[in-house]
């Protein structure tokens, strides 16, 4: 099996707990928001890369799926799967584990699928990614496709029977 991208960690900072005394949903996205940083910058389009290119990424579409508890102080621990790209667009999927939890069974407690666009800071529309990074996307991609993604890509909120 193929190693993730696992570089990102973050504690759970004490004004990111709620009133039921456990991670604010709205932080998961800030966290998960910092994953995705450090993901861009190993893939080449880190904030220096960008601004010195004058391009820059726009969120598309994001789902976050909330899976365990998360509580004060928990240390976190980030992997990020590419799921697919095009020249413009790329596809992952970032995981959230709690890594105080040995209570248990292994899993993420958060996760979290993104779309993300390519865009010129002066047009403020899509334009391809470089050469060398779709280059380097495409070596990411040969090596995640051997990792089954988790349960909660690709999937729409809803209920299953209706009224």
């Amino acid at each position: 099996m193929s190693d993730l991208f696992d570089a990102y960690r973050h504690t759970v900072e004490p004004d990111w707990i709620d009133e039921n005394d456990h991670l604010n949903m709205g932080f998961y996205l800030v966290v998960f928001d910092k994953a995705t940083d450090a993901w861009l910058d190993h893939i080449g389009l880190g904030f220096e890369v960008k601004r010195s290119h004058g391009v820059t990424t726009f969120t598309l579409e994001a789902h976050i799926n909330y899976l365990k508890e998360v509580r004060r102080a928990a240390p976190l621990r980030f992997t990020t799967q590419l799921l697919g790209f095009d020249e413009k667009r790329i596809h992952y999927v970032h995981q959230m584990f709690d890594e105080s939890r040995t209570d248990e069974p292994a899993g993420p407690a958060a996760t979290n699928e993104l779309m993300s666009l390519h865009v010129s800071e002066q047009t403020r529309r899509a334009t391809p990614m470089a050469p060398e990074v779709q280059d380097r996307l495409h070596q990411i991609l040969l090596e995640h496709r051997e990792v089954t993604p988790p349960t909660t890509v690709g999937r729409s909120i809803g209920l299953r029977s209706r009224p």
